[in-house]
């Protein structure tokens, strides 16, 4: 990744050849450099394809942490994009994991306090943020988690309800073929009041009751996102059901592997034919679909997050319009498309 280099006699040339950088109030340019700036704004598709260098932009990206698989796939994708763009600075941050909200609202704080030209933020409280980011005049992108504040230009990231809903529906005929008669479903939710968290079970809630399923809404199980907890959640939905529960559905692919895991190990023949679903189609999830230790799950794109988030950023920091919504995709991985979503994985991962 391009890391920005300051030099130290920058004033002294800064009459004679700086030009201007993003929207900051406090930069001051001849009218040369600023006329070279603005014809570079104007036409970055057209330097882009000859291979010049446009106005230098720095963004700044805050994720909802780093210490995961599917941050590290969004933090890739921006790499990449950065890579194919030199003349741009790329910053990613984290905090230490998606329960860590003071230390993001810090994080955009300090970052707000520097010079970056447009910001790609990933909300662990999408209303404790905008209220961070209030009166922001660069330009701020959502990336995974809306954000609905005004200083906010567009979105990038999957939609979250449709995606679980396709799961949920693709969910019940599995249960159907596996047996079930009764077709009962529980969710392992995520953290409580967060805005993914609650597209992902009104999703599910809505794919179970219209495929002839039926939602549990009131046995929700929270798990805050991490395995450990949702091995908690999984045995207490076993003591409360030992007759079994054809589907149950988590907010995301660790809560989803961990349960299973549980219901494997616990010699409740019940729970045998359970259908498992998950949520990111992480690697762990897809080696799980293979060997028959998880059902099905919906696969989010944050690769291709990382890298429209930026150019999403970029294009808005030189002047230029944006899709209010950009969607990254999404896939059901089952056993006859797991192998293929791997390898692509794992060849971000490897780089």
């Amino acid at each position: 990744m391009k890391k920005r280099i300051v030099a130290v006699m920058m004033a002294a040339a800064m009459a004679l050849s700086m030009a201007a950088c993003g929207s900051s109030a406090s930069d001051s340019t001849s009218s040369e450099a600023a006329s070279s700036a603005a014809e570079s704004a104007s036409s970055t598709g057209e330097a882009a394809e000859a291979g010049e260098e446009n106005e230098d932009v720095k963004i700044s990206l805050v994720f909802k942490t780093l210490a995961s698989e599917h941050w590290q796939l969004m933090k890739a994708g921006a790499e990449a994009w950065a890579d194919e763009h030199p003349e741009a600075t790329v910053d990613i941050v984290g905090p230490p994991s998606e329960t860590s909200y003071d230390e993001q609202l810090n994080m955009i704080e300090t970052t707000r306090n520097s010079d970056y030209d447009a910001y790609v933020i990933a909300p662990l409280q999408s209303d404790q943020v905008a209220t961070a980011i209030a009166g922001e005049t660069r330009p701020v992108i959502a990336v995974d988690t809306a954000i609905d504040a005004p200083e906010v230009i567009g979105f990038v990231g999957t939609g979250n309800e449709e995606a679980a809903k396709m799961g949920a529906i693709e969910a019940v005929q599995a249960a159907k073929d596996a047996g079930w008669e009764e077709i009962k479903c529980i969710e392992i939710a995520g953290v409580q009041g967060d805005q993914t968290n609650t597209a992902r079970m009104n999703g599910y809630k809505a794919g179970i009751n219209e495929a002839g399923g039926e939602f549990l809404e009131d046995e929700v199980q929270y798990a805050e996102a991490v395995a450990d907890k949702a091995v908690l959640c999984m045995e207490a939905i076993m003591q409360k059901f030992p007759e079994g529960i054809a589907i149950i559905c988590a907010n995301n692919d660790d809560m989803a592997v961990a349960a299973a895991k549980v219901a494997a190990e616990s010699g409740n023949e019940n729970y045998a034919n359970t259908i498992f679903l998950g949520f990111d189609g992480s690697t762990a999830a897809c080696e799980a679909v293979l060997d028959g230790r998880l059902t099905l799950t919906c696969a989010q794109q944050p690769y291709e997050m990382g890298y429209l988030a930026c150019q999403a950023a970029y294009e808005a920091a030189n002047g230029q319009e944006i899709d209010e919504v950009i969607d990254s995709g999404t896939e059901i991985i089952n056993t006859a498309n797991a192998q293929e979503r791997l390898d692509t994985v794992n060849g971000y991962i490897e780089g």
